[in-house]
């Protein structure tokens, strides 16, 4: 050991933290990621020096006196650019479209003398060659980045008309006029007035969100009113939801949206990146996003996700707190990421697959761990399948993908796994799906096993070691809808991510998707010679049922079958709540004979249970004696819930007074506590809410309110009954408002 003696020295004193400002040096200004900042240009720039005198007053040129941003509804502007549903006091139109307004000089516009531009501005420090700066000129002299034209010209007022670039940022924009004499620039003053969106365009042929499908374009941007489907595979149930993209507020939350997210201005004019960025901005998982998910059951801090009738109220919300939204769950994710993308004017619908796997793992198929004699090892079991699973398509070109790759593109907003660090998914091409491409950006391979997993039953021994029980090829993606265009029913759109099942084309993409990784299990086990069915039930909540179950011995021998029984409350997410049934009998069977064993479900053993999305989940599992083969079986039966009731009575046209009865019945014994009511309408009424404190078992709920409507056609006014005792209670009104 060393006999040297060492002095104590005083801790190093800790680094500073980091600033949050600008790193000096590295970039000449601040970035440019806020759409709700704006530069302010001068009004004045001279060329030239001052002189003895000063500078040489412009007001002997050319004057601006003012500027028609032709902004009404009834004008081409909103009418050619499919903005007139916009409730917003600015003009709204299309890039890659031209639009037109009106400038009023002090005297008449001479061609040959005078010379003008309109300048457009975003963000905080617009630059020309980012493109967040665009001066438009009007003479052949002076090319600009978008097209400009005078149209018409009379004493002092001339039309110019301007087509913004097919690839624009888009977002809210300043207008500018500039007068350009010898001695300088004289230009109008900032004038909100005179602040205009520019949203994408899915009517230009060369806009990177064309649709060439006038109904399909019609339903995916213009339409309001939306469906989404949910319940079972066998049991499909509808809600209906209002995205209102076109109500006051919402264009400025979705901007804001982006502003949240801190996405630079320069990128906003690419769909794929703002879908992209949109998906992780939904939820509030990892950076202070739009909606907080919860699949609880306690929702006392917020608003339960069965409540919600649209996103109105939503985004809203979020632009004034700047907070996070609660609470969701997937189809509330998809119905506000449906407003979002719809307001910016990129085509979307929601979809929704049933049977959807969530591959948490990453190997492509859903692993079920089960006990040596059976019973679920729901400890080892990680991965789940949704009952139903909810997300979006939107249109638009993939240049960063090979040739025949755009079209439809699955985004999904609900947090589910993290993809480049943030909760999101998406947009992932569905032809890459439907064809194995599982290598191609952005999470292909996740989309992939939701629709295409093998759900694969493994047997687990005390050792540890695990024997492949039963694959199913066929469960996963069992069928995936969404709302047909321009009318109110379904449409089966399973052919669009999946070869129909045992296919020659089937086999090729699975083939495909293995070169990529997905891993398959390709040997099949052994079949057991006892199958086992669950009927198929259509139970209201708060019902008595029983459950038949059959077991039918397909050899010529006894079989004895030692089965597990189970019934539980169960989250539409697969995950299991309360276990209310479980029961472990032994069926005898003789050769080539069936056996039937009737389960009595009472209400009282469930009802206290209950979730919000009212299934249960029956699994019957066992092991046959004579031979130890395993066999499993499972049933979701959907409760269905009562339903409210909505009228609507007045004379039906614009701007008439008119009137709305919402009327519950409280099927049950006891009383329903601290309910609430919501109900709104697109074109006709904004979000309403009603609380009431008590309604008693077997007593009526009534609640009245008066409203006018503002268009006319073809509308629907939604409603929705929240409890803590009972969720996902629904009802609607459609009717048609004349002019």
């Amino acid at each position: 050991m060393s006999d040297t003696t060492t002095t104590p020295t005083s801790p190093p004193a800790p680094a500073p933290p980091p600033s949050k400002g600008n790193r000096r040096g590295r970039k000449a200004g601040p970035a440019d990621n806020s759409n709700s900042e704006f530069a302010n240009f001068p009004e004045v720039e001279y060329f030239i020096a001052p002189g003895p005198r000063g500078y040489p007053p412009l007001t002997e040129f050319l004057d601006i006196w003012e500027v028609d941003m032709m902004r009404r509804t009834d004008e081409s502007n909103k009418l050619e650019h499919h903005t007139a549903l916009y409730n917003s006091e600015h003009l709204v139109i299309r890039r890659a479209q031209e639009f037109q307004i009106k400038l009023t000089f002090n005297r008449p516009y001479k061609p040959n003398e005078d010379k003008f531009a309109v300048e457009f501005t975003i963000g905080s420090s617009p630059q020309f060659s980012k493109g967040t700066y665009i001066p438009v000129f009007f003479t052949k002299d002076r090319q600009s980045a978008w097209a400009g034209r005078i149209i018409a010209s009379s004493d002092n007022v001339i039309t110019v008309g301007i087509t913004p670039g097919t690839n624009c940022i888009v977002g809210k924009y300043n207008l500018y006029v500039a007068v350009v004499t010898p001695y300088g620039v004289r230009r109008t003053r900032p004038d909100k007035s005179r602040e205009m969106y520019i949203l994408f365009n899915p009517w230009a042929k060369d806009d990177a969100v064309f649709l060439d499908d006038e109904m399909e374009r019609e339903e995916c941007v213009m339409n309001e009113m939306g469906i989404i489907y949910h319940g079972a595979y066998n049991d499909v149930a509808e809600r209906s939801w209002n995205y209102g993209q076109f109500n006051f507020g919402v264009l400025d939350a979705c901007l804001f949206v982006l502003d949240q997210s801190e996405m630079p201005i320069i990128n906003r004019g690419d769909p794929i990146k703002v879908a992209r960025q949109a998906s992780a901005m939904m939820n509030s998982q990892d950076d202070n996003g739009v909606l907080v998910g919860d699949w609880s059951g306690d929702y006392l801090y917020g608003v339960s996700p069965t409540s919600w009738t649209g996103s109105t109220d939503i985004l809203i919300s979020y632009a004034r707190s700047k907070t996070p939204v609660r609470y969701a769950q997937c189809w509330v994710y998809a119905g506000v990421f449906n407003t979002f993308l719809r307001c910016l004017g990129i085509p979307s619908r929601v979809v929704t697959n049933f049977f959807s796997a969530h591959d948490n793992d990453g190997n492509l198929k859903t692993d079920i761990i089960l006990d040596e004699n059976g019973r679920i090892d729901r400890n080892r079991t990680r991965d789940s399948v949704w009952n139903y699973h909810c997300w979006n398509e939107c249109y638009m070109s993939r240049p960063d993908l090979p040739q025949g790759y755009g079209g439809w593109q699955i985004v999904d907003a609900t947090p589910q796994e993290t993809s480049d660090g943030l909760y999101r998914c998406g947009p992932a091409s569905v032809h890459a799906i439907k064809h194995g491409e599982i290598c191609f950006p952005f999470d292909a391979a996740f989309v992939f096993a939701e629709v295409n997993s093998d759900v694969v039953f493994y047997s687990r021994r005390k050792d540890g070691t695990m024997d492949l029980v039963k694959v199913n090829r066929t469960h996963i993606g069992r069928m995936v809808l969404t709302k047909a265009p321009g009318d109110e029913t379904r449409r089966d759109i399973t052919n669009q991510y999946k070869f129909p099942e045992g296919t020659t084309e089937e086999r090729t993409v699975l083939e495909k998707a293995e070169e990529y990784g997905c891993q398959r299990i390709k040997a099949d086990p052994p079949l057991a010679d006892v199958d086992l069915t669950l009927p198929t039930l259509e139970i209201s909540v708060g019902d008595d049922f029983e459950l038949d179950l059959e077991f039918v011995n397909r050899s010529k021998e006894k079989r004895t079958v030692e089965a597990y029984i189970s019934g539980s409350v169960v989250y539409y997410t697969g995950v299991s709540g309360h276990e209310f049934l479980f029961r472990t009998p032994t069926v005898q069977i003789g050769p080539q004979k069936s056996v039937k064993e009737l389960v009595q479900i009472e209400s009282k053993k469930y009802m206290q249970h209950l979730v919000e999305q009212g299934n249960l989940n029956f699994i019957v599992t066992g092991k046959i004696k004579e031979t130890g083969r395993i066999i499993t079986a499972t049933k979701l039966v959907a409760l269905h819930n009562p339903k409210l009731t909505v009228e609507v009575s007045g004379n039906a046209k614009v701007n008439e007074e008119m009137m709305v009865t919402v009327e519950f019945t409280n099927p049950f014994s006891f009383s329903l506590e601290d309910v609430n009511v919501r109900m709104e309408g697109p074109g006709v009424m904004l979000p309403r809410r009603k609380t009431f404190s008590l309604i008693l078992g077997n007593s009526n709920l009534t609640w009245t309110e008066q409203f006018s409507p503002l268009r006319a056609g073809k509308t629907r006014i939604i409603a929705t009954l929240d409890c803590p005792s009972l969720r996902q209670v629904d009802g609607q009104v459609s009717f048609t408002v004349e002019p």
